[in-house]
């Protein structure tokens, strides 16, 4: 291709941009056609991303509403730790996620390594302080309103998570979208324990990675593409059931 093109005597910027041009082209084919490689890699990341946020959500949801709701010695330091997890380095946490199911590790009995479990539980771990942190603070605010009351009442601690988790579902929603698209987003850590085997734990971050390394644009392209689309999808879908939930609610 290039020699064709500099035969033509274009430019070095004409050629960027009929390069540019062809591999976005390339790219829409890809996505538009619905190709096999593209789908299963795009499939498999759904799988892993949502299954990560969901087992964060069932421990970092409750976990932030008890930290909120309690008092108990070092609670600040639990809160000050929550927040610094937030920014938890991704490469780390693969790495302790490898040295643990990885054969001598104390779990390597399970055979776990370099599987999508091994992923769901690395983006698990990366995205539960940030759900947590932000939770805690949700609810937090939201139990200043309803301190008094529910002090008159002497509602139990348990109850108290229970009934502010459920009045503060909506934003609770985009917390759990704050934590998916963290784990969308996220490549070290799966790469890590994951493998990045063609077919069966490649994800599209990771297939983004190792295709641009290699100089395959049109795919890279187009994995960058659908990633965006499903972002966007999953934030438009969970707007779209909040709006319809709020409508019905009042």
């Amino acid at each position: 291709m290039m020699p064709e093109l500099m035969a033509r005597g274009l430019a070095w910027d004409d050629i960027e941009e009929s390069l540019f041009t062809l591999d976005t082209s390339s790219a829409l084919s890809l996505v538009l056609s619905g190709d096999p490689a593209l789908i299963a890699i795009v499939r498999l990341s759904l799988l892993v991303t949502l299954s990560a946020t969901v087992l964060a959500g069932l421990i970092g949801l409750p976990l932030g509403a008890l930290v909120a709701l309690t008092q108990f010695p070092g609670r600040a330091s639990v809160i000050v730790t929550l927040n610094a997890l937030m920014g938890l380095p991704p490469v780390v946490v693969g790495l302790l996620v490898y040295l643990a199911l990885s054969r001598s590790g104390p779990l390597g009995s399970l055979g776990l390594l370099f599987t999508p479990q091994a992923m769901i539980v690395a983006q698990a771990i990366l995205i539960t302080p940030i759900i947590a942190a932000l939770t805690r603070q949700a609810i937090e605010d939201l139990w200043s309103e309803y301190r008094d009351e529910f002090t008159a009442m002497d509602v139990q601690p348990m109850t108290r998570v229970q009934a502010l988790l459920w009045d503060a579902r909506f934003s609770l929603v985009t917390i759990l979208l704050a934590g998916f698209g963290r784990a969308a987003a996220e490549v070290g850590a799966v790469m890590i324990v994951g493998g990045n085997i063609d077919g069966f734990t490649r994800v599209m971050t990771t297939t983004i990675a190792l295709e641009t390394s290699k100089g395959n644009l049109p795919l890279a392209l187009g994995l960058g593409l659908a990633l965006i689309v499903v972002i966007m999808a999953v934030n438009a879908a969970a707007w779209s059931i909040r709006q319809w939930s709020e409508r019905h609610a009042g």
